[in-house]
């Protein structure tokens, strides 16, 4: 599923009209979180509106964060120059993973599963073939999935000028999770 296919049909995702009777898992409000851990600081963020949608016949998903929604930092002003300076919100808006599960999972027996999702991760308008592998849980009718990565700022183009390079790192730690619900 291409992104610009998920960007078209997102609102029938999100609404819940014309979507294909018991197949589609949605979340309005997943949570991704990253974390640079640099020698001479750590910054955090946080953002709770992670959208995403599954479709268990086809084992395609598309998931979509607004870069602006991110909250934490260590000040208002760091926080200016994610937006600004280093993410370019005004150019890059979201965040996007869309693909396939690599495995045939059971969506409706309960249990947890490790899957591989494969697909194109598209930040700073530089998409890349990624394989992220996650953990699912199927509990009463919806799914759960927490997953943990890393992505590496020089291969989204993301610039770290030399007077901050003690202060952020290369490789960004990302955790997502999210709760999915049938459409």
């Amino acid at each position: 599923m291409s992104i610009r296919l998920f960007l078209l049909f997102a609102p029938i995702f999100f609404t819940g009209f014309a979507v294909p009777s018991g197949s589609v898992f949605t979340t309005k409000n997943g949570t991704v979180h990253f974390v640079s851990d640099a020698p001479l600081e750590v910054i955090q963020a946080t953002s709770k509106e992670l959208k995403g949608a599954i479709d268990t016949d086809q084992n395609t998903f598309a998931f979509a964060v607004d870069m602006e929604t991110f909250q934490g930092f260590n000040s208002p002003l760091q926080q200016v120059h994610f937006y600004e300076n280093y993410l370019e919100i005004r150019r890059f808006k979201k965040a996007t993973f869309t693909g396939k599960i690599i495995e045939k999972t059971d969506f409706a027996t309960d249990g947890t599963y490790t899957i591989r999702a494969k697909g194109k991760l598209e930040i700073h308008g530089v998409a890349l073939e990624r394989i992220i592998k996650s953990d699912m849980t199927v509990k009463n009718g919806k799914l759960l999935v927490h997953s943990e990565f890393t992505v590496l700022l020089d291969e989204h183009d993301i610039a770290i000028p030399k007077i901050v390079y003690q202060k952020i790192t290369e490789e960004i730690k990302v955790q997502v999770d999210a709760e999915f619900s049938k459409t």
